[in-house]
């Protein structure tokens, strides 16, 4: 009778938000694109300052141009991230493509005689990516897709006249693959009709006979295919039985075989490689650590591979014929976040960020065994030798490790000021996913709390977090959520031995699953809190499964747990912080964006009304025109200006 009056009072709420949003809204201040309310007036010393450290510039990695000696880049020279090229390291970056919305992936024509590239962009956040062809020679864009449906996992024919995607189009939940000829769209063709919304085109091989294509159920089980372009048909690759998680797969040069990533009988997903004669799958590398990034030459003799080690990368350079490989310095440690060789074989681009280095382009000439760095990013002033390192740390949390029967640690980061004479408070920043992993690269707020607040920063991966192995990752599936919650509390234990740290004033920040952790924290630890922030942040469990997008919900129960069984029903009421909402008594700031189709408006607009009617302070930022994250520099600018308010306000203290 307790769980039916609980759902009754869930629909009540529903029902109450949609009656008076109307009003609520006209309470709230419209600042631009966005509507705010409870932030108040914003102190030109927080502002200014700040802004130095908000255009802070970077650079990504995208692909070679057409010519193989120049690169594409993107980075953001006004509101959002566009594409440029780059002709030579340090030269000018000429910016290609100036949209309202950001663009962020380039794909190359392999045809050297068609000076072109894809790319994909939504509207406003909303996930519906639509895939364009650029043309350098005439500077114009062309429509691929319909305009209406979510298309992704885009790639070339190695001819450059067709690509295959993926699309919703036919039912708008699922996935299926399409061949479309670029000069006749009216020739797209739907190649296989797939169920669920997990399917991916991993790589087309060079007669276009074949795909691999894996299909998502969960971060722990992938299912990899082979797929027969004319008939339609599929075969599954490496069929065990076994619950497998594949990562990359890229067909070998000769055709006989298939480099690919597998957690197969291990922990972490390592390099292996795929007879297609013999069905036999061999392990190639003996790293105990997920193999990330995986890149062929062109004339298939090197494979260069990158590792995740704790939060850094490491690469590596393989010959694919002795399938020996050696470790490729490729710099500072850091994260690599994209590579790839050009045509001639020996230079490799790439993408790195550490922990004081804002994300900049580099090339690796394998022949002179040297890096050059070919983009210079703006840093607003700022003198980057003044930036915090990230220390990597371990504390002990509550329970023990099964495999080694010792007391568990959880990895974390911990930036802080530099110069720091006096006991600090601390901002604890939890990771989304839940499956993704904090990692070594560069967080220009992480500097500026640091730097100018004087606020100690720990970024935990707690339980559940990616690059800890299989083991780890399944930690806080479904009934188990609460225990990442209790990885937090360890943490706190941890912030009260430590000399440096003041455990009488911390704050939790999290974006997406980190936004459940934070409410999750606040609702179990308010005592120990000082306040805490949600961005886009899942409140309620059964109403998030019931109103995110259609296509990600079955992967969701994968990792959250199924809402339509009775006792998980019962179990997510109990943990969800709408449920526990009345624990929480210190100020919350909360951000959403309206377009978000993952965790919806509904999920933030509600915890903001019961904190409101619980006589919490509240300050809340919607934003008219952004999806699961913030990608528009005024929307940003304004509510990380805000969150530091905040933070300078409640954790600091005046």
């Amino acid at each position: 009778m307790k769980n039916k009056r609980s759902f009754l009072q869930t629909a009540i709420g529903f029902a109450l938000l949609n009656l008076f949003s109307f009003t609520l809204i006209a309470q709230r201040t419209p600042i631009g694109n966005l509507l705010v309310e409870g932030v108040g007036e914003i102190p030109s010393s927080i502002s200014e300052k700040l802004e130095q450290y908000q255009n802070i510039r970077s650079a990504n990695f995208a692909d070679w141009d057409a010519s193989g000696k120049g690169l594409y880049i993107t980075t953001r020279f006004a509101d959002v991230a566009q594409i440029h090229n780059v002709s030579k390291a340090g030269a000018y970056r000429e910016q290609i493509t100036f949209f309202k919305e950001p663009v962020t992936s380039v794909s190359t024509c392999p045809n050297p005689g068609k000076d072109g590239f894809l790319y994909s962009r939504d509207i406003g956040g909303n996930e519906q990516f639509q895939i364009y062809y650029w043309n350098r020679k005439y500077g114009t864009s062309k429509l691929l897709t319909d305009g209406k449906s979510r298309n992704g996992s885009y790639l070339w024919n190695k001819q450059g006249d067709k690509i295959a995607f993926t699309s919703t189009k036919r039912t708008g939940k699922d996935l299926d693959f399409y061949i479309a000829p670029l000069d006749n769209l009216s020739d797209t063709k739907m190649i296989l009709e797939n169920k669920g919304g997990g399917w991916n085109i991993a790589d087309w091989n060079q007669d276009e006979s074949r795909m691999i294509v894996t299909n998502y159920a969960s971060i722990n089980e992938v299912k990899a295919y082979l797929l027969d372009t004319a008939s339609g048909k599929i075969e599954e690759i490496n069929p065990t039985g076994k619950q497998i998680s594949y990562g990359n797969f890229i067909f070998s040069k000769d055709g006989k075989g298939i480099f690919f990533t597998s957690d197969e009988d291990t922990e972490f997903r390592t390099l292996r490689y795929y007879d297609l004669a013999t069905k036999k799958m061999s392990k190639i590398i003996d790293i105990n650590n997920d193999v990330v990034i995986m890149e062929l030459s062109e004339n298939g003799s090197k494979l260069a591979f990158v590792i995740n080690e704790g939060g850094y990368s490491k690469s590596y350079l393989m010959d694919t014929k002795t399938l020996k490989y050696s470790p490729l310095n490729l710099g500072s440690p850091g994260v690599i976040t994209q590579m790839k060789f050009n045509k001639d074989n020996n230079l490799i681009a790439f993408g790195l960020s550490t922990p004081s280095q804002t994300s900049e382009v580099y090339v690796h000439n394998l022949k002179a065994n040297k890096t050059e760095r070919w983009t210079f990013s703006e840093t607003a002033g700022l003198n980057p030798e003044n930036f915090s390192q990230a220390k990597l740390i371990e504390y002990s949390t509550f329970d023990k490790d099964e495999q080694t029967g010792k007391t568990r640690m959880i990895p974390s980061f911990l930036i802080t000021p530099k110069n720091a004479i006096r006991k600090l408070p601390v901002l604890i920043s939890i990771h989304g996913g839940p499956e993704g992993q904090s990692t070594a690269s560069f967080n220009a707020f992480n500097q500026y709390w640091a730097n100018e607040l004087g606020i100690a920063i720990l970024v935990p991966n707690v339980r559940g977090s990616s690059g800890y192995g299989k083991t780890y990752l399944k930690l806080d599936n479904a009934m188990l959520r609460e225990n990442s919650v209790k990885d937090i509390g360890a943490l706190l234990d941890w912030i009260a031995t430590q000399p440096n740290l003041d455990s009488s004033r911390v704050a939790v920040i999290g974006g997406s699953y980190g936004g459940y952790m934070s409410l999750a924290c606040m609702t179990n630890y308010n005592n120990r809190l000082k306040c805490g922030i949600d961005l886009f942040g899942i409140s309620n469990f059964v109403s998030f499964l019931k109103n995110t997008s259609a296509y990600r919900v079955d992967l969701r129960r994968a990792e959250y747990g199924d809402e339509r069984d009775p006792k998980m029903a019962e179990h997510f009421e109990k943990i969800s912080p709408l449920t526990n909402i009345k624990n929480i008594t210190k100020p919350m700031l909360i951000y959403q964006g309206e377009n978000d189709p993952r965790v919806p408006l509904s999920e933030s607009e509600q915890m903001v009304e019961a904190l409101k009617q619980n006589g919490v302070p509240v300050s809340y930022i919607r934003a008219k025109d952004e999806g699961h994250g913030i990608a528009k520099k005024a929307n940003r600018d304004y509510t990380y200006t805000s969150i530091s308010w905040f933070l300078k306000k409640y954790l600091v203290g005046e």
